[in-house]
Order: structure tokens, then sequence, then C-alpha cells
């Protein structure tokens, strides 16, 4: 190989960094309206300009590839451009045709790939089609930040269960509220404005929100996407006896509820659907395949302090999120136990918020 040679070679994966980065930028767009799919940017590149772009816009819409297709005036130029994808393209016919056919229909002679699709469904498919094709196919540019980006969606298909982050909220004497005996007390307030609109983001975020029975009691809770834009997330609910009242937010029609029991049905009309599991055994690998199958890539729980401590005992956690307020409440319910080292940590409005990532 000539020095001529490796410049030309050293230039090119420069720019496959450069336009792999932008269609990082552009899979965020989706963030919030594609789950449980992946979050996936594209960029068409003929000479060194961008000529197209797209991203999967929503779930069941068409995927990035084809809107960045869609998006170039002159398709003469495709055969003579690089598509860069974050994401495998995918093989197969589900909501929409496969993208790596369309790809090779419209005779795109070199496909950057970020990562492969671990989804059984393409898991190399889409990236063996393009060769066959004649399709020069590169893959892992930028490969850490697209995993990063899709963290979810490789725990749904690697670990075939949600990933899961725990929040809470505690005061600066470690309690997460005062004892109450019942409903009718008032909850402690710790959280401020900010940092609930930062929870409110979590659950945008989020296919699924957790919460126990006692908190399900003592707060009353909706559990809906109120303080960001966004869509509300599965209500879930560990109720092991089936003790929620009638007339609870978690019965409504605001947003749909899960509950796991071990009885099969409330005795009055709800519109919270109830699933048996054993509560004799271990329940989270129970209700972890249960929202595996029905797709749930995310899940964050946010109380009790018994259930928050049973997740953290068990490990089974990806994130932590905990808020330390200004307040002291003396007394109260004592917080979870966990070791925050390596945790970040921001303050808004003097409340530090610490998050861990593992």
């Amino acid at each position: 190989m000539t020095s001529d040679d490796s410049i030309i070679r050293a230039e090119h994966a420069a720019a496959d960094v450069l336009y792999m980065r932008r269609c990082l930028q552009l899979a965020r767009l989706g963030e919030e309206l594609v789950a449980p799919n992946p979050m996936v940017g594209a960029v068409i590149v003929h000479d060194g300009r961008i000529i197209g772009e797209g991203w999967h816009r929503r779930f069941g819409s068409w995927h990035a590839e084809p809107n960045a297709i869609r998006s170039v005036r002159d398709r003469s130029l495709l055969p003579s451009s690089t598509l860069y994808v974050s994401l495998e393209p995918c093989a197969h016919y589900g909501k929409t045709p496969p993208c790596a056919e369309l790809i090779v229909r419209e005779h795109i002679g070199r496909v950057v790939v970020g990562m492969l699709d671990p989804n059984p469904l393409v898991a190399g498919r889409g990236v063996e089609l393009l060769r066959q094709a004649g399709t020069e196919v590169v893959t892992g540019v930028l490969e850490a930040e697209c995993r990063a980006l899709n963290k979810r969606f490789l725990m749904l298909h690697e670990h075939h269960r949600p990933y899961i982050t725990l929040k809470w909220a505690q005061s600066a004497d470690g309690l997460l509220d005062r004892c109450r005996t019942s409903a009718a007390e008032p909850v402690a307030v710790i959280s401020n404005r900010v940092t609930k609109q930062l929870v409110h983001r979590l659950r945008a975020e989020s296919m699924a929100i957790l919460v126990g029975t006692q908190t399900a009691l003592f707060d009353n809770p909706g559990l809906r996407t109120t303080r960001w834009s966004g869509r509300n997330p599965l209500r879930v609910l560990i109720d092991r006896s089936l003790r929620l009242p009638a007339g609870s937010q978690l019965h409504d029609e605001q947003a749909p509820t899960l509950v796991f029991s071990e009885l099969s049905a409330y005795p009055f009309e709800t519109h919270a659907e109830v699933v048996q599991i054993d509560f004799r055994t271990d329940i989270w690998p129970q209700v972890m395949q249960h929202l595996a199958k029905r797709q749930i890539h995310s899940l964050i729980v946010e109380g009790g302090a018994r259930t928050l401590q049973s997740l953290l005992d068990a490990g089974l956690y990806d994130e932590l999120h905990v808020e330390v307020g200004m307040s002291r409440l003396g007394e109260g319910v004592q917080a979870p136990k966990a070791d925050l080292t390596g945790a970040s940590m921001q303050i808004f409005d003097q409340h530090r918020l610490y998050t861990l990532i593992r």
C-alpha cells in the first residue's frame, strides 16, 4: 500500500465517523415515539455532500433508510453515493418492507453500518443480503455509541428483559416519606419543580412504570407523563392479594395498567389487566419475562422502598436515579440502601441528583 492509499483510507475513515455521528443525531429525534423499535438515523452522501437524511419517526412507520432515500432530489446519484445508517438495515417483512431490499433496488454502491441488529429476524441478514448483491458494506463504525443509543432495545433482544431504571427521592436524612397509616395522610414532598420534570422525562423515555402495593394504596398515583411531552407508559402494579380499591387512579382509562397478582381478577369492574404469577417463588423473573413477551424494552421503578430494595438486592437494575433533597423528615420510611460509587452528580436548586449506569 502506498502512502497515498493510506491517506485516502484515513480520509474515508474520518468521513465515516463524521457522517455516523450525524446518523446518531437524527436517530434521537424519534426517541419518544419509536419504541419498542430502535432509534435509527440514516444519511446519504455523494461526493462529500449530504444529499439525503432520514430517521425512524414513529413505531409502525417507515424506517430511517427509506425516509433518507425519499429525501434525495436526484435519485440518479444514488448508485455513486454512500448510505450511512446507525443500525443494520432490516431484511424481513414487518410493518414495512425490508430496507436492505430497497437499498439493493436503488443500486446504492456503498453502505456504512454503525452496528449489527441483534433482533433474530435480522441478526446479520441485512448485511449479508447487501453483500450478496455486490454492495460494499462497512460495519462497526462508532459501534459503542450506537449501542449506547439503543441500550433499551439491546437489553430486550440480548438479555430478554426490559432495561430497568430505579428512581427515588429521599430527604437529606435518608428518608422516603413520613410513616403514614392511610392515604388520607399527605405524602412528604421531596422533589422540586425541576427534578419532577426530569422524572416525567424518564417516564416519557420508558415503555412501562412499576410500583408496589403500598405505594399504590397510600399515594394513589396516576403514573402518567404530565410534566414532559410524550406518551404515558404502561402502568405496572405488584398487588399480590388485589388490595387496590375501586376508584384508584390505576383502575382508570387514562393509561393502560397491568397488575401482577396471585389472584385472577378484582371483585369489581376495572380497566386494569390482571396477570397471575406464583408468589411462592421469586416474582421478578416472572414479571420480567412477561414484560419481555409484550416487547416492553424499558421499565422505570418508582417505589416503594421494599420494591426498590428487592430489585437492588437481586442486582436487577441497569440505572439508578437518586435525588437527595434539602429537607429533613426526622423519622419515617428509610430510603433503599444503594452503592452510588461512580455515580455522576448534578445539582438542581440545591437538590443533588445522582445517576449511576451499570
